[in-house]
């Protein structure tokens, strides 16, 4: 069975992010929007990245699915990331977490033909897909659940 180390994603700006590279390390994905309510959890998104980035590797996807809150390019986003909250951990360039352009990143994180855990539909803008260290999917988290209430039950 297929899991996240098998995929690879372009950079924001520039460059791939090889999900192989975070074997041994759980995985949060999220996919992430400026113009969103919940777009002051990239401040802890963050926190956890600089506090757990041994175990823990946040990787964001800019996704503008829902009320057009990811309306610009690559480089608007990543200097709004930056100035605004200070964002170092990686993220994907933009791309479609659902409908008919669903990336297949995110066919793998929803569907469980693919994943082996279960069936989901991202309904918001940060929702959270955490993966294993041997890159098999754990768990779903509401978009309004905060980061820091995640368990992510560290050996």
């Amino acid at each position: 069975m297929k899991t996240i180390h098998d995929f690879t994603m372009p950079a924001l700006l520039g460059g791939e992010i090889n999900f192989a590279d975070y074997a041994g390390k759980k995985i949060l994905l999220v996919n992430v929007a400026s113009f969103c309510g919940l777009t002051p959890q990239y401040t802890q998104l963050e926190e956890l990245h600089r506090l757990y980035g041994d175990r823990l590797a946040i990787i964001g996807c800019p996704a503008n699915d829902f009320a057009n809150q990811e309306p610009d390019a690559a480089e608007a986003i990543a200097q709004f990331c930056s100035t605004r909250y200070d964002v170092t951990f990686p993220l994907t360039k933009k791309i479609s977490v659902k409908g008919s352009e669903q990336h297949p990143l995110y066919q793998f994180a929803t569907q469980k033909e693919q994943n082996g855990l279960q069936d989901s539909e991202v309904s918001w803008n940060f929702q959270k897909y955490l993966f294993d260290e041997k890159g098999h999917l754990q768990a779903v988290i509401a978009p309004r659940t905060e980061p820091a209430e995640i368990d992510f039950q560290f050996a």
